[in-house]
């Protein structure tokens, strides 16, 4: 077993083991999800047959009806339905670019899928870490079929337009000819930000992808929500790139107590993360990216070597059974940065608690 595989298992190991969690929570056995599911009603059913009903249709009409749109769309995974939406617009505008930004999902973690299995192009309206303006779409140069809104944007830190800013975007795309398609995987989490329901934000797109594992706890699987063209193409093309599998009713019911147990929820870990979030920032030499975060995620930056602030987690977690932050990166020269998730165990915590912990944290990073 190499050195990596043996942090590897110890990581897991503690966190199995951990009963306080800031960030992230506890990882459930396969037994524990097991049991969680045989618990849930409605299972004297048969299952599903290729995704055509069963828990896996009352999963696409209820985010259907979350969204606000016509129909949605079981997915094995969110690439695959990003896929065939962009796919989609293209063939309705004749276009095959793609406005996006660089740091987008697509861009950088589905191995230029748009690029490799569709032949679109992607543009990018900016560089910039942070969402693109009208003024830098109108800018572009040359006319693009579909934009590409990541809400939020994750990798420069869970990154959110304004409303207004989101609505001026989407209105400059339409006035160039484009279609809309919303890379939600987390719009989840943007309702306290916006101010407004998931079905009011998700209007402003002809498609919107969603995804039930991220911050919902589900198993895997994703939908793509939008009109009744879309999702008779959508069915087309799943079909086509192989993801229509014999039985997903597993997955599909853990969306579904997803979507009753942690959906309700969301709004109130964003409000508590607003009262966590300034504890985490003044810790000595510390720095949060967005400064407000506008979700309950955001970026920790600490001026220690990600090896040490690692290193310094572990200890906390093994002999204190705490999981503070973890899955520090070196990001720049003397800095490190890691990804925070608020979510429900956080709750427990207050903001004099969060400095306690965090600056014993900071101490064994000082003198690991």
């Amino acid at each position: 077993m190499t050195d990596d595989q043996s942090e590897f298992h110890r990581r897991r190991a503690a966190r199995t083991s951990c009963k306080r969690f800031l960030s992230g929570d506890r990882l459930p056995t396969i037994r524990e999800r097991l049991t969680r599911l045989a618990a849930l009603d409605g299972l004297d059913v048969c299952p599903d047959f290729y995704g055509t009903d069963g828990p896996v249709r009352q999963l696409e009409e209820r985010t259907a009806a979350l969204l606000g749109k016509e129909d949605a769309v079981f997915f094995p995974t969110g690439t695959m339905a990003q896929q065939v939406a962009l796919r989609h617009h293209a063939e309705r505008t004749g276009n095959p670019a793609v406005a996006l930004h660089p740091l987008s999902h697509i861009e950088r973690h589905e191995r230029h899928a748009h690029t490799q299995l569709t032949g679109l192009r992607g543009l990018w309206p900016t560089t910039e870490q942070r969402q693109p303006t009208p003024a830098e779409l109108r800018a572009l140069g040359e006319p693009f079929g579909t934009l590409t809104v990541e809400l939020p944007l994750r990798d420069p830190g869970y990154l959110l337009p304004t409303w207004e800013e989101l609505t001026a975007l989407v209105a400059a795309a339409r006035e160039l000819g484009a279609r809309v398609h919303f890379d939600g995987a987390r719009l989840w989490n943007t309702t306290v930000h916006f101010g407004r329901p998931l079905d009011e934000i998700a209007a402003l797109a002809d498609s919107v992808y969603v995804s039930y594992y991220k911050d919902l706890g589900g198993m895997s699987g994703a939908a793509l929500a939008g009109d009744a063209a879309l999702t008779a193409y959508a069915r087309t093309w799943l079909h086509r790139y192989g993801g229509r599998l014999f039985q997903q009713w597993p997955a599909a019911l853990a969306a579904l107590d997803g979507l009753d147990t942690v959906l309700p929820h969301l709004a109130d870990h964003t409000r508590h993360a607003a009262t966590l979030a300034p504890a985490l920032a003044a810790l000595p030499g510390a720095r949060l990216h967005p400064a407000v975060p506008p979700t309950h995620e955001f970026q920790l930056w600490l001026p220690h070597p990600a090896k040490a602030l690692n290193a310094a987690h572990l200890t906390l977690a093994e002999q204190e059974g705490t999981w503070f932050v973890s899955h520090w990166e070196d990001a720049a020269p003397g800095l490190a940065m890691a990804e925070v998730s608020l979510t429900g165990p956080a709750r427990a915590w207050t903001a004099a608690e969060v400095t306690e912990v965090g600056l014993r944290f900071l101490e064994l990073a000082a003198n690991g």
